[in-house]
């Protein structure tokens, strides 16, 4: 038996099956809920019931009537919601705050809004309990209206004092084995239970889908969060996510679907600063898409180089988001202006838009959660977080971690240049931050303090930047009021000068300039002086050499014309001489 058991173990469980072969998907009914789709591969199971669970102010209500309404108008699937607890009115009153107009859906036979009111006190228990009454009164409001989605909100109500578990089990389970049979995608809301999910503890037995939402509370903070304990014939996330209730109803951030498998750019974006984008290799700046951290302790620019970048942004006709957590947008516009950065032409165009707010206002995930809706809504090409590490409270370092790896993710995907600025404490490492993202960031700026002779002066390094050459050197950086102004790197004799130092190491050597140069003039007059007196001396060398040579000429001319003289009295005794002769030959013997 044991080898035989050892035998099959070795059989591959694919055997036989076509590696081309589609497998059969579970039909589903999408939400329209930011997230919520894409966490459950899709929507709810169609023509299946699913329970939401939660305790009070959890948003269960709220999750129900988006899924109807989103139904209704993006996906032409009219519903009916049955409430227990709440009328008609008071519910249309209560998300008309979210954009959703019930009365209109309701006048277009897109929904149907039935409230069923159930008071224990008011009704006297006599033969057994059913459900036969709410099936019939269910089943003509879905006909009323074809209705594909159903909403039953809270099925505590319908056991409101039963006392036996064998009924209230056998009626649950007619309810859902009714609502597949009229082929409805059902939402059942519960409330929470101590030591269960529901209070019956039944529910989640017989649905095919469970949600459990959560309101909780930590560091005097209020967050919101969602899990799918169970999904039958379906895959599904399993961890908690953030969710968000605003305006504009539900949004859920799948923060653990994001994966390393975002495009990359090769195109560069200026960073305004004609310096820095020399240091960057090339006179180019960043990467398109790419994340940057600008960190420094206070004091030290961090603010002031975000807000170049925005401005550069806007300048290439790009829109910036800009997103605070310890100023208010007009103290920061009002700050630029004092170093000649006027962001505030960019807002009234619509290309910079800042989001303010303080960190302990929302939970972590519901910052996260904002910040990834006001990207989808605005679309920004850059966008800064200033600064990120505002949000670390002494407990929580690992949670902002978390959610800063998450929103650069996040980022990237997007192909959104994403700049982060961070208060680095003094006495800590330079090379430290205290979120502790380093290893994600692709560039970082490193801003210093340079204390000396008195006064502090302030420098930049690029500490990193991923996939390009760039400068090693600490540059000086000034507040101008034409913005951040980088210097030239200067180096002493005892290493990298700035401020006063630099100043009085310029003015030594200027001095020196000065003195060097009069001595050369003073050489070059000297010289000039030499010169000129050894050409005069030349000259009456040259002028005696002349009168020597004209005295010489003389000489050699009459010394010349003797022998010239010589030789032509030579001449003339020698012709004498032959006519002599010739004259003794022709006398006669």
């Amino acid at each position: 038996m044991a080898a035989k058991a050892a035998k099959r173990s070795t059989i591959p469980r694919s055997k036989g099956l076509r590696p081309t072969q589609p497998r059969p998907q579970l039909p589903k009914s999408p939400t329209g809920i930011q997230g919520l789709d894409e966490i459950t591969g899709g929507g709810l199971p169609k023509g299946r019931p699913t329970l939401i669970c939660g305790g009070a102010g959890c948003g269960k209500t709220v999750m129900a009537m988006e899924f109807l309404v989103r139904g209704a108008t993006e996906f032409n699937e009219p519903g009916v919601f049955m409430a227990f607890e709440e009328t008609a009115q008071d519910l249309s009153q209560n998300v008309a705050s979210m954009g959703f107009d019930l009365n209109d859906l309701v006048n277009r036979k897109k929904l149907l809004l039935d409230f069923v009111y159930l008071e224990r006190s008011d009704t006297v228990a006599s033969g057994g309990y059913d459900l036969e009454g709410l099936f019939i009164r269910l089943g003509l409001a879905i006909d009323a209206i074809g209705a594909k989605r159903v909403v039953l909100d809270t099925v505590e109500s319908l056991f409101a004092g039963l006392p036996n578990p064998f009924i209230l089990r056998a009626e649950l389970r007619r309810l859902f084995h009714w609502l597949k049979e009229k082929g409805v995608t059902a939402i059942i809301t519960g409330e929470s239970g101590e030591k269960t999910l529901t209070r019956q503890g039944l529910e989640e037995y017989v649905s095919d889908c469970v949600i459990v939402l959560d309101h909780r509370v930590s560091e005097q903070t209020s967050s919101r969060r969602l899990r799918i304990i169970k999904y039958r014939g379906s895959v599904h996330g399993t961890n908690e996510y953030p969710f968000l209730i605003d305006e504009d109803g539900i949004s859920v951030l799948p923060i653990t679907s994001i994966s390393l498998l975002h495009a990359v750019s090769s195109e560069r974006v200026s960073t305004g600063i004609q310096r820095l984008d020399a240091m960057l290799g090339h006179t180019a700046g960043f990467y398109r898409g790419s994340s940057v951290l600008v960190s420094g302790t206070a004091g030290t620019g961090k603010t002031s180089l975000a807000a170049h970048f925005c401005d550069a942004a806007c300048r290439r006709g790009e829109r910036a988001l800009y997103f605070s957590f310890e100023e208010s947008p007009c103290q920061i516009m009002r700050n630029m202006r004092s170093i000649g950065i006027d962001l505030q032409p960019w807002v009234k165009k619509g290309l910079l838009q800042f989001q303010a707010s303080r960190p302990t206002l929302v939970g972590l995930e519901m910052h996260l959660n904002k910040m990834h809706k006001a990207v989808n809504t605005f679309k920004p090409q850059l966008v800064v977080v200033d600064p990120m590490n505002s949000f670390i409270n002494g407990v929580n370092e690992i949670q902002v971690k978390a959610m800063m790896m998450l929103l650069v993710d996040f980022l990237k995907t997007q192909q959104i240049t994403s700049m982060f600025t961070s208060l680095t404490k003094g006495g800590t490492p330079l090379e430290h931050s205290e979120v502790g993202i380093s290893s994600l960031i692709d560039t970082w700026l490193l801003l210093r303090d340079f204390e000396s002779g008195g006064e502090r002066n302030r420098g930049l390094h690029i500490l990193k930047s991923r996939g390009m050459a760039h400068s090693n050197q600490v540059r000086e950086f000034l507040l101008t009021d034409h913005g951040v102004e980088l210097r030239d790197v200067y180096v002493g004799a005892a290493g990298v000068l700035t401020g006063s130092a630099r100043l009085t190491q310029e003015a030594q050597e200027k001095a020196a300039q000065v003195v060097r140069a009069r001595e050369i003039e003073l050489r070059r007059i000297e010289l000039e002086r030499k010169r000129t007196t050894l050409e005069a001396q030349i000259a009456v060398l040259r002028a005696e050499f002349a009168v020597q040579d004209i005295a010489s000429q003389k000489v050699i001319g009459a010394e010349k014309a003797e022998e010239l003289q010589l030789v032509q009295g030579r001449i003339a005794m020698g012709q004498i001489r032959q006519a002599d002769q010739k004259s003794r030959t022709r006398r006669p013997a």
